[in-house]
């Protein structure tokens, strides 16, 4: 079985992966096949709790908790929203605005697909920034204040944007998805932990222009963001 994932940090109550494009989550079939599952059987753990989840065409960190005591703790900081989260996007179509807010009440559309609506009686909330690459391409840094499904790839489809690869989302054919979750910060047990993992699949993330972006956001959490 190949691979999809690997280890960024193995700490005593939790673990930190970077997933790899175009694998589920949960298992697909019986073979076990499922990211979850293959970080259980291949770092051999007895225990293990997903704490927060990543579509399958998205790659990059997530983090799995090793006892339910810790899941509880990790559920409570995502809840509270006291871990942040930032995301690293492609898109070739020109977005309605370049940064910004993306703010608004969710709903489910057609065919497992989402909508952005513009009442805010419980809205998902997203701080972007983007950058020009090459070719009519640009790069979103994305910083999310929800945990909605589909949240990013709703919010850019919302402005005029869908990630490249999101055919869901009319974002088109491309090599992979070109959603990647970028980077974490959060304090947990008192100690502060700061992660960040640039993508390392993807004709598109990996040519130099987009790299040269990236080496200047590896502190994303000290950029002047937009207020929510």
């Amino acid at each position: 079985m190949p691979k999809h994932f690997t280890v960024i940090d193995d700490q005593a109550n939790f673990v930190v992966i970077n997933k790899v494009a175009g694998i589920n989550f949960h298992d697909e079939d019986k073979l076990g096949n499922g990211l979850f599952n293959q970080v259980k059987q291949q770092l051999k753990l007895e225990e293990l709790y997903p704490v927060h989840r990543l579509d399958k065409m998205t790659s990059g960190i997530v983090i799995m908790a090793k006892n339910l005591a810790t899941t509880q703790q990790f559920q409570q900081l995502f809840n509270d929203h006291n871990i942040e989260k930032y995301y690293v996007a492609l898109s070739d179509k020109r977005p309605k605005k370049k940064q910004g807010l993306i703010k608004g009440d969710m709903a489910k559309s057609r065919r497992g697909c989402y909508k952005l609506l513009r009442s805010q009686k419980n809205p998902a909330i997203t701080q972007f920034c983007s950058y020009s690459i090459t070719n009519g391409i640009r790069l979103f840094l994305l910083k999310p204040h929800s945990g909605k499904t589909h949240q990013i790839r709703v919010a850019l489809n919302s402005i005029g944007a869908p990630i490249l690869g999101d055919n869901r989302y009319t974002g088109g054919e491309a090599d992979r998805g070109y959603l990647h979750a970028y980077a974490l910060k959060f304090t947990f047990n008192e100690h502060q932990y700061e992660y960040l993992c640039a993508p390392n699949s993807g004709e598109l993330f990996l040519q130099a222009s987009t790299q040269a972006v990236l080496s200047q956001l590896q502190l994303p959490w000290q950029l002047n963001w937009p207020k929510v």
